[in-house]
């Protein structure tokens, strides 16, 4: 009898510590998995601030860019205006050499 009560309480023993082993471990588990969502909810924090900021930089080139086009437009029309007295001051010099 002092053999089966010494049988039974080893294995309550043996039981305790196997449920206590697995208990430590899923916590463990559980743990590396909160710190992984933790990870990912960051990353994808960090990957919408990237996007926002690629956005801005879209926007502020196409601001330069137009930017850009108005003055070249500004310089072509000079450039024209240019040409445009230029010819008239030769035309004028030239008539004034033919009298």
């Amino acid at each position: 009898m002092k053999k089966t009560a010494l049988r039974a309480s080893g294995l309550v023993i043996l039981l305790a510590m196997a449920a206590g082993c697995a208990t430590t471990g899923l916590d463990e588990v559980k743990a590396t998995a909160d710190r992984a969502a933790a990870d990912a909810a960051a990353a994808a924090s960090a990957a919408e601030a990237a996007r926002a900021a690629a956005d801005r930089a879209g926007q502020a080139a196409a601001a330069a860019q137009s930017t850009a086009d108005q003055a070249l437009s500004a310089s072509s029309e000079a450039q024209a205006c240019c040409e445009a007295n230029r010819e008239s001051m030769e035309r004028m010099f030239q008539k004034s050499m033919s009298k």
